[in-house]
């Protein structure tokens, strides 16, 4: 026959009591052995629920309860109950793997099972017990739970900082927590803070994240460099804990854009001064000043100590300047100035310089506008000897062409008779002889072209 859980765990006292009593009132030889007898019999009941374990577990979430076993059970049944453990109190066993929502799984190898409780309720919390099912009375283990709500925490500290810079998130810790494992987590859900850490102290550096661990001081500090808008938000700081849940400070950082930068674009030339005009607000009149060049401000270079740069201040205090004595090509870039040494938004100038070499126009005129200017030239002296010129109104681009054509005219007809040649120049030159007599008369003198060509025909004919 099976018995599950007895109860003689709790009544040990009461036993142990009645059986002294009974053995005081006898006087004979074997009232030591019968002592012992005795004792045998509540060790064997105390040793099923010795060593109780403690599991804390969060609402909502899931928890494991592992119990672990002697050699020679592995194939044995093991169980979950509640209370009394009476069958009606089972909440799992292996030959049921499965049940609503408990899960268990038997390790033979390790001789560990464990019982996964899900969507975990505060009325789950309490005793139970990991049962190993035998002939007579099961082996016994007594589990308690507790439960705490997947939040944290009463106090939060608040941390403000801006885009492109790094920020330092201190941890603190108490000393008994030295050598166990420190992580970062986002979010406020301290049950899978571990499960998603942003870094851990097992491996110091993850991208922008960097932790370092000061036992002395008993903090461990997380620095996130490069900081954009979407690093806001919540973080928890997270011990790990063995036995006990892990224990947690909460973080609420706030990365602030620079929404109030004055921005301004200059344009120099290489070799020649420039001045750059700072301004800064009326409070900031005896602060310090600052001139820097780099794409971003938490990260650039001074560079008033050189000497190409002077900071000079007016007599409005409401402004200062940088005169740059000579300048260089080098010198292109993002520069930022200001009064504030902390660099808060609004007390700052981003400045664009781009740098360009100085330009050499010439001062020769081109071949076309000489062309053009020889063919609008009008003779001072008047046209000799008409029978010689010929009179046209073209433009210089027209004039060129005529020539070109003529060239190449006068090429392809050079092999013609030269008798035939001549009859009919002579005639087209008495009609062009006619009209350039009335157009001698009539020309206006203007903005007009004249040309003068002299007849190919009248050179044959001499």
């Amino acid at each position: 026959m099976t018995f599950r859980k007895s109860n003689c765990g709790c009544d040990i006292f009461r036993i142990f009591l009645v059986r002294f009593l009974f053995l005081q009132s006898k006087a004979k030889m074997g009232t030591l052995q019968n002592l012992l007898f005795t004792i045998c019999i509540a060790l064997r009941c105390v040793t099923s629920a010795v060593g109780v374990i403690h599991v804390t577990g969060y609402v909502g979430r899931e928890v494991n309860v592992s119990c672990s076993y002697d050699e020679g059970y592995e194939s044995y049944e093991k169980y979950l109950c509640k209370n009394d453990c009476g069958d009606s109190d089972v909440l799992v066993t292996t030959s049921e793997s499965r049940k609503n929502k408990y899960r268990i799984n038997d390790d033979k190898t390790a001789r560990i099972f464990t019982t996964t409780i899900s969507d975990l309720h505060s009325e789950d919390a309490g005793k139970y017990w990991c049962g190993v099912t035998r002939n007579g009375k099961d082996i016994y283990t007594e589990v308690e739970l507790k439960l705490a709500q997947d939040s944290c925490c009463d106090t939060v500290t608040k941390i403000e900082s801006y885009e492109g810079f790094s920020e330092s998130i201190v941890c603190p810790y108490e000393s008994r927590y030295q050598n166990n494992p420190k992580y970062i987590c986002r979010g406020n859900r301290p049950s899978t803070c571990l499960q998603q850490a942003l870094i851990t102290s097992d491996n110091k550096q993850n991208g922008r994240f960097r932790l370092d661990d000061d036992k002395l001081l008993g903090t461990f500090t997380v620095n996130i460099s490069s900081l954009t808008k979407n690093d806001s938000g919540s973080y928890l700081c997270g011990v790990k804990r063995n036995s006990e849940l892990d224990v947690f400070s909460a973080v609420e950082l706030k990365v602030k854009e620079w929404c109030c930068v004055k921005s301004i674009k200059i344009k120099g030339t290489v070799g020649q001064p420039l001045s750059l005009q700072c301004p800064y607000p009326p409070q900031h009149q005896d602060k310090g000043k600052f001139l820097c060049k780099g794409e971003q401000l938490n990260s650039c270079k001074d560079i008033t100590n050189q000497s190409r740069f002077q900071l000079e201040g007016n007599g409005s205090f409401s402004s200062f300047s940088v005169v740059i004595t000579k300048l260089e090509e080098a010198d292109a870039g993002t520069y930022w100035c200001g009064s504030d040494s902390e660099r808060r938004p609004g007390n700052y100038t981003k400045i664009q310089l781009s740098v360009v070499f100085l330009q050499h126009t010439s001062t020769l005129p081109s071949a076309v506008e000489t062309l053009g200017k020889m063919s609008t030239q009008i003779p001072s002296n008047p046209i000799k000897n008409a029978r010689h010129y010929v009179v046209y109104t073209v433009p210089p681009l027209l004039l060129l062409m005529c020539v070109f054509a003529f060239i190449v005219h006068k090429c392809k007809h050079q092999k013609v008779k030269e008798d035939e040649v001549v009859m009919n120049k002579n005639a087209q030159n008495e009609d062009a002889l006619e009209e350039v007599t009335d157009a001698a008369k009539n020309n206006i003198h203007g903005n007009q072209e004249v040309v003068m060509c002299k007849e190919e025909t009248s050179r044959q004919q001499r």
